[in-house]
């Protein structure tokens, strides 16, 4: 299966494209609207600033090509890191902005959460607790799963039937949500080695 990651200019391309090559699947790297709607199954992933990833995506009408691909079509999509951000209301970093708005709820600073004590950039390996009807997107096997993260600004979203998995820093966060066709992670499943490898290809054979 050939899986279309989308180049918005911050992303880690390199990274996720090796990650996809290792779980069995060819890569395409989409940077115009007509990639993007001819993908069969799309990754949106990022690194760096959210607001700045959402602006060009805008310049290029990538966020159309993407409403249309996946809200309208129903092609699957994997958000990794910004790309679950950016499916947010509203981003709080550097500002106040305008998310996609698939998912109610905010992108605030882990360090603004009432009680947050814990390093900040959350960086490094953390397991993460599976909500019992998202396992089949982590891959086997079951148990304990661990994946890399690195961020300092974390999803806040009124809709707990959206969280697929959530993680401890202190605080319980948000490592992962599920609607529809979309499937997104804070985590880096292309810096997670065995484990991201089976959530790639998990979700290589999603059919929601």
């Amino acid at each position: 299966m050939r899986l279309t990651v989308i180049d918005c200019g911050v992303n880690n391309l390199t990274s996720v494209c090796n990650a996809v090559r290792q779980a069995g699947h060819e890569v395409e790297v989409a940077t115009t609207p007509e990639q993007v709607a001819s993908a069969e199954r799309l990754i949106l992933p990022g690194v760096g600033a959210a607001f700045e990833a959402l602006s060009r995506l805008r310049e290029r009408s990538l966020d159309q090509a993407l409403e249309e691909s996946v809200r309208r079509k129903g092609r699957p999509l994997l958000g990794v890191c910004l790309g679950m951000h950016m499916l947010a209301e509203r981003l709080f970093e550097f500002g106040e902005h305008r998310g996609l708005g698939w998912i109610e709820g905010d992108v605030v600073s882990l360090s603004s959460l009432d009680g947050f004590d814990r390093r900040c950039p959350h960086m490094g390996w953390n397991p993460v607790e599976v909500v019992p009807d998202s396992e089949t997107l982590f891959g086997k096997p079951r148990g304990e799963r661990s994946f890399y993260f690195c961020h300092s600004y974390t999803l806040r979203t009124p809709q707990a039937d959206r969280v697929a998995a959530t993680a401890s820093h202190g605080l319980d966060i948000v490592a992962a949500i599920r609607f529809d066709t979309v499937f997104a992670t804070q985590f880096h499943p292309e810096r997670s080695h065995a484990n991201g490898s089976r959530l790639i290809e998990a979700f290589s054979a999603w059919a929601p």
